[in-house]
């Protein structure tokens, strides 16, 4: 039994991406409202996802349920245990105070929830590639790519030469000109951008060490060296990405971290010398 067996919606959403489009339908409805749904019988939950009561049947199946009846008393189970993550989304009639105070909630535990898979092998694994890195290339598209912008800021002053590229043909001659020692960085929420996919496959036969931000059994988990594993939250496809972005940035903060600890006591004095050729460009605090 795995340890996440009484957390049924948190199972459902780390398993979001690997369902089929008739099942996720299903999930959709699920986890838009948990509490509606337990109430909810397998004709009118099916009538409300537009799929069939079979599909219904199956989806619960998928999650080690005999059927409709038990999936219903474990997700009734789960929100009496206190979920972290109950999927609040925003409504056309919701006040400023509403509305506020759920983006910030869903953000705070989707981030929480995010910690909870974390794997420390697997940190450990990338910070050892960083750190040993020749050069370190972070790609990242759509809204992914302000957050490679944010990680090379962020490793540039961990004295290794280091780029950020949003553009998928920069992105494919990057790729194709590195080499062993290399790490390259791709950042994807969903892991089913087909440019980015390539990118990794070119990346890995050029030699180069290819490490994922992106959702586990996504196709661009596949074909890196490296994943690490973000849980698929928000669906991207029909909302703005949120909470994806912030766990993203989180996890650049984690490597980061990784990385400076690595360089040991004596390296904060490089740090500080950075920070220090800034005093000159601020107003003195009062």
């Amino acid at each position: 039994m795995n340890d996440n067996r009484g957390n049924l919606l948190e199972e459902i959403r780390q398993r979001l991406e690997t369902l089929n489009k008739s099942e996720r339908k299903v999930a959709t409805v699920i986890m838009r409202d948990p509490n509606s749904a337990i109430r909810l019988t397998i004709t009118a939950l099916a009538q409300e996802a537009g799929v069939s009561e079979p599909t219904v049947n199956r989806f619960c199946r998928g999650f080690d349920e005999r059927g409709y009846p038990d999936f219903k008393l474990r997700l009734a189970q789960s929100l009496a245990g206190g979920m972290p993550y109950v999927t609040r989304n925003v409504e056309f009639d919701d006040s400023t105070e509403e509305y506020t105070d759920k983006i910030f909630s869903s953000t705070i535990a989707a981030i929480d929830s995010a910690r909870k898979t974390l794997r420390p092998p697997v940190i450990t694994r990338a910070v050892d590639y960083l750190s040993q890195a020749k050069q370190i290339f972070f790609f990242g598209m759509g809204a992914s790519g302000p957050v490679a912008l944010d990680a090379q800021h962020k490793f540039f002053r961990l004295n290794i030469p280091v780029m950020a590229y949003e553009d998928a043909l920069m992105q494919r001659m990057v790729a194709a000109g590195a080499h062993t020692g290399d790490v390259i960085v791709i950042i994807s929420y969903t892991g089913r951008t087909r440019e980015l996919v390539e990118i990794a496959g070119i990346g890995r036969e050029s030699g180069a060490t290819v490490i994922g931000i992106t959702t586990e059994h996504s196709p661009l988990a596949k074909e890196c060296t490296l994943l690490l594993s973000v849980p698929s939250q928000e669906d991207t496809d029909i909302y703005m990405p949120m909470t994806s972005r912030l766990i993203q940035l989180t996890m650049l903060d984690v490597l980061a971290t990784g990385v400076t600890l690595r360089r040991g006591v004596d390296f904060q004095r490089y740090l500080k010398r950075i920070k220090d050729s800034l005093a000159s460009t601020r107003f003195a605090n009062e």
